[in-house]
């Protein structure tokens, strides 16, 4: 998971890409001649909007970056209903978990826009993990950005009602697309489909839409195109930390 700041500098990629790993932040704290030698090991390759990358329970143990495009981290649950775990944009990267720890994939993922993935051996990111001590920090304080936002979403699903969840998710994502950590305003662009936003909040279409409808007519926020423009987000805060678990 990018933190807000990657987010904001690597959003909008567009093609053709360049196939380079100059762009991936967690790399940077790799030797210049080592991100080459990635370069040369990794098997690139592109994905259609919803195509598979990798499937949940596979023997997979490779370590992917995200170059160009987003993909999606999502699980199924048994009667079939989606839950969406992450979007990781350009910039990210993912499978790093099973490349460690040698166990099997525990979640899908899928290609949210047209996407381009640089496949690198685990054994080559284990010895640069080894070999680099700030690369593996970078690494660590990756992991702990995701094990935070992890403790966040199960907090909101175990004391949150529905719609708290929703106006949760979406203060989140606006805290994401604004310019600065300083910022009032927001405009999420695009904002996710109802299904994908009911998917990481564990609810409803339906209840997604009445939250959004709800938002608008309190004037926290407006339709802005294919967007939402949060027009005041401590506003949206004090709605948050004000919700209960109805």
């Amino acid at each position: 998971m990018a933190n807000p700041a990657e987010i904001r500098k690597l959003r909008g990629s567009t093609w053709p890409v360049q196939r380079s790993l100059d762009k991936i932040p967690v790399l940077a704290a790799l030797p210049d001649a080592v991100r080459r030698d990635f370069e040369k090991r990794c098997v690139w390759k592109e994905y259609k909007n919803d195509e598979q990358i990798i499937d949940r329970e596979s023997e997979n143990r490779d370590v992917y970056f995200v170059v160009g495009g987003s993909v999606r981290i999502v699980n199924y649950s048994y009667s079939g209903r989606e839950v969406s775990y992450d979007d990781i944009r350009a910039g990210g990267m993912f499978g790093e978990l099973g490349a460690i720890d040698g166990k099997p994939r525990s979640a899908s993922v899928v290609a949210l826009r047209r996407a381009l993935v640089a496949v690198l051996p685990a054994e080559a990111f284990k010895k640069a993990l080894r070999e680099h001590p700030e690369f593996a920090f970078a690494v660590i304080e990756r992991l702990a950005v995701i094990i935070r936002a992890s403790n966040e979403r199960i907090m909101d699903l175990s004391t949150l009602g529905a719609y708290t969840r929703v106006y949760a998710e979406i203060l989140r994502l606006a805290r994401t697309f604004a310019k600065d950590d300083e910022a009032e305003s927001s405009v999420i662009d695009p904002l996710p489909v109802h299904s994908d936003l009911a998917a990481r909040c564990g609810t409803t279409r339906e209840t997604v839409a009445r939250a959004v409808s709800d938002l608008i007519k309190k004037g926290v926020a407006e339709k802005a195109g294919p967007g939402l423009k949060i027009a005041d987000l401590w506003a949206l805060k004090d709605i948050v930390e004000g919700g209960d678990s109805d």
